[in-house]
């Protein structure tokens, strides 16, 4: 489960401009006078809560007069909803998160998003991290981070069943490495090799299907803007769940129990107790790995999503999310938010936030000293993957709106209880993804 840029020079004054500009490269002290400000963020990545709260209450430190309230909504909630609800209530924050092209387009047509263009961050961007919330009318978001994911697997377990995990960059490697460890659980003190989280439709219907759409789709854009799914992997994918679920916990001993799996039980009771050797995730869980077992954490790597025939040796590795400002706040709302936000990826104390509390892989310039760099083994490996290229794109930022998840994620779902055929799901899927595209 894997969170995801600072004045408008036309609607303030030169003086504003300037102390904002100042704000910047000083690590945001231009609130500090003036009437109270309060700033709410609704965030969607659970990782990221205590760090972001530190984050905001170090930031009001410095700006006294603002105060920035903090809504974190995930962990089995699904956020795109929450948040429309929290629109439609009236109690819209000032800094949100958004997806890809698919979400620009939904809240751009509600005109709730505020151009950032003008953001002195945007010219520290990675080259590609602005591109799926860009379009001719400006840029819409600022990245939350960078993140891969894959299998993540305990170092110590594998060690102990014999199996070398740099061997293991192909679908059929996997599945021997997977036959090794089931094979030997009761010495290696597990209840299975893998925990599936099927209660989570994100980890299914977005992550997992993007491994086979990352190899149809050259980017989330392309996806975007495919009026079909042709699901060329379809079978292949379908050999990698059935892998997953064939060596998976089951609650019950039953299959459709899979589906009461949610992320807490797959990472903190399972992964991180020792109780299986490998899960379907990305850095971002390292935070919750350490909680729990700073032994296994320490010794935990990612090994490659392998589609049979196609990129076996990668990961995907992309933005997850990205922050925006709401359009409609006022100009004292919208300084502060972009002031913050500012602050915390470009000042010095902010930077160190980022790789020391956050954990995050920046998608910015500006990181490149030895202490900024990221110090977890899993996003390490990341990083590892990205220099030797071998990752593939997070085309889920393309899906038509709620598919992945409310679709296809729903219909995985029925696969494993067994009320819905592999053929039904695909069929679905298709026929899904034109309806929404018409």
């Amino acid at each position: 489960m894997g969170l995801k840029k600072v004045l408008s020079l036309l609607t303030v004054t030169m003086l504003v401009a300037t102390s904002v500009v100042g704000c910047g490269s000083s690590g945001g002290n231009s609130k500090k006078d003036g009437d109270k400000v309060k700033v709410d963020i609704v965030q969607f990545k659970v990782e990221a809560k205590d760090s972001l709260e530190k984050a905001a209450k170090e930031y009001e430190k410095k700006n006294p007069n603002v105060d920035i309230n903090i809504e974190t909504v995930g962990g089995g909630n699904e956020y795109g909803p929450a948040l429309k609800s929290k629109f439609q209530s009236g109690q819209e924050p000032a800094i949100f998160n958004i997806g890809g092209p698919q979400d620009v387009e939904d809240w751009v047509s509600k005109s709730k998003l505020e151009d950032l263009s003008d953001q002195p961050w945007v010219d520290k961007a990675f080259e590609g991290t602005l591109d799926s919330v860009t379009t001719k009318d400006g840029i819409f978001g600022m990245p939350f981070n960078q993140e891969g994911y894959g299998f993540i697997y305990n170092k110590e377990i594998f060690k102990k069943a014999g199996i070398d995990s740099a061997s293991i960059t192909s679908f059929d490697a996997l599945q021997n490495a997977a036959k090794t460890l089931d094979s030997k659980k009761g010495e290696l003190g597990l209840d299975a090799v893998f925990a599936v989280p099927g209660k989570e439709k994100w980890v299914t219907g977005l992550h997992l299907l993007n491994v086979a759409s990352a190899n149809e789709f050259k980017s989330s854009k392309e996806a975007y803007e495919a009026k079909k799914l042709e699901f060329k992997y379809d079978k292949e994918l379908k050999e990698l769940l059935d892998l997953q679920t064939t060596y998976a916990f089951m609650p019950d001993g039953k299959k459709s129990s899979i589906n009461s799996v949610d992320y807490a039980m797959q990472i903190e009771q399972k992964y991180s107790t020792g109780k299986v050797a490998m899960v379907q995730m990305g850095n971002w869980a390292y935070g919750g790995i350490e909680g729990v077992n700073k032994d296994i954490a320490s010794n935990s790597g990612i090994l490659p999503m392998p589609i049979k025939g196609a990129k076996e040796d990668s990961i995907p590795v992309g933005v997850p999310m990205y922050w925006c400002i709401n359009k409609d706040k006022s100009d004292a709302e919208k300084d502060a938010a972009k002031d913050f936000l500012n602050w915390l990826y470009t000042s010095d104390e902010g930077k160190k936030m980022i790789i020391d509390d956050f954990k995050f892989i920046p998608a910015f310039k500006g990181y490149e000293s030895d202490e900024l760099q990221p110090k977890d083994p899993l996003s390490k490996d990341v990083l590892k993957y990205s220099n030797e290229g071998k990752t593939m794109p997070w085309v889920f930022m393309g899906y038509p709106s709620g598919w992945g998840e409310s679709r296809v994620g729903a219909n995985m779902q029925k696969y494993l209880d067994g009320s819905m055929t592999w053929d039904d799901l695909v069929k679905n899927a298709k026929t899904t993804w034109e309806e929404e595209r018409k």
